[in-house]
């Protein structure tokens, strides 16, 4: 791809992959930097305090987390793949892949505590040149956000972080895998269960599972964890979380007229944004005791 040459209006064919295109997530607007980029180093264990969202489910661990991070990778690499072919996919030195990969790395070092698988994942974020408002986490660490959210909602660094705090804590709760495990309990999922023991196909198994990563739907329950978690990790990364506010109040903008597919999939409204409200004092002493970004980006100029 020449690197002078980024489109920010492609039109990809590919799906947007699983929470993009299937959640009925309250904030889909929010995973990090190619393979190696962040090596954030551990920070010492904060006692905990900020939000209390409970166990993972035990639903999840009717299916093979290396299995579905597997089919994320090659999901997330498909798309990589198209978005290059029509000069829509951002160089390294575009200033705002520097500026979402900045805030990736801010935020990586504190979803250790919510997943220790976290700390393996090969995190990657990725530039998408299309107006589509969209952005997304993969399991395994995987991130895009579409340029028209950027653009579009003139999205400061805050505000991002939210997006990206939000993406991140379903990739960390693993609500794609529990999604999967509750429909391995209801079909039987002979497959999966054989492939857990080490026999059957476990390559055609990886392959269905990425099928599935393209039109999943997440529960209500988990679309409201993963707005607590993110506020969570924004705020100890040092966001300010009443940008989970605004963010809000500008999709609701967004939502007027036609609403975009992104509002068809994050429904906004003023519980979400109460819900918002009302976690604020857990998380906002996070936020005045956590260091705070040397560096400000700017969002892209508006069309």
């Amino acid at each position: 791809m020449n690197k002078n040459r980024f489109r920010t209006d492609a039109e990809l064919t590919l799906p947007a992959l699983a929470h993009a295109r299937g959640c009925r997530c309250a904030l889909h607007a929010r995973r990090l930097f190619t393979g190696g980029l962040l090596a954030a180093a551990a920070l010492p264990a904060l006692a905990r305090e900020g939000v209390d969202v409970g166990k993972r489910s035990s639903f999840s661990k009717l299916v093979s987390a290396d299995q579905i991070e597997q089919a994320a990778a090659t999901q997330y690499l498909q798309l990589r793949q198209e978005a290059a072919s029509k000069s829509a996919l951002a160089p390294d030195d575009n200033p705002q892949l520097i500026r979402l990969r900045a805030i990736a790395q801010r935020i990586i070092p504190f979803t250790y505590e919510w997943n220790s698988r976290a700390r393996s994942w090969k995190w990657e974020v990725s530039l998408i040149g299309s107006k589509e408002l969209n952005a997304f986490c993969m399991p395994g660490g995987k991130i895009a956000f579409y340029y028209g959210i950027l653009q579009q909602l003139q999205l400061n660094d805050d505000e991002v972080a939210m997006i990206m705090g939000h993406e991140a804590a379903h990739a960390l709760r693993e609500h794609a895998r529990e999604r999967m495990g509750k429909t391995a309990a209801t079909r039987g999922a002979i497959e999966i269960g054989a492939a857990l023991f080490g026999l059957g196909n476990t390559g055609r198994l990886a392959a269905d599972l990425g099928g599935q990563l393209l039109t999943l739907k997440f529960s209500r329950e988990d679309e409201a964890e993963a707005d607590l978690v993110g506020l969570e990790l924004a705020a100890r990364a040092g966001y300010d979380p009443h940008a989970g506010v605004t963010l809000w109040q500008k999709m609701a903008q967004a939502s007027k007229g036609a609403p975009p597919e992104f509002m068809s999939t994050h429904p906004s409204g003023p519980s979400r944004i109460q819900d918002i409200q009302k976690n604020l004092p857990k998380v906002l002493p996070l936020y005045q005791r956590a260091p705070k970004p040397a560096q400000r980006f700017e969002p892209p100029k508006k069309a």
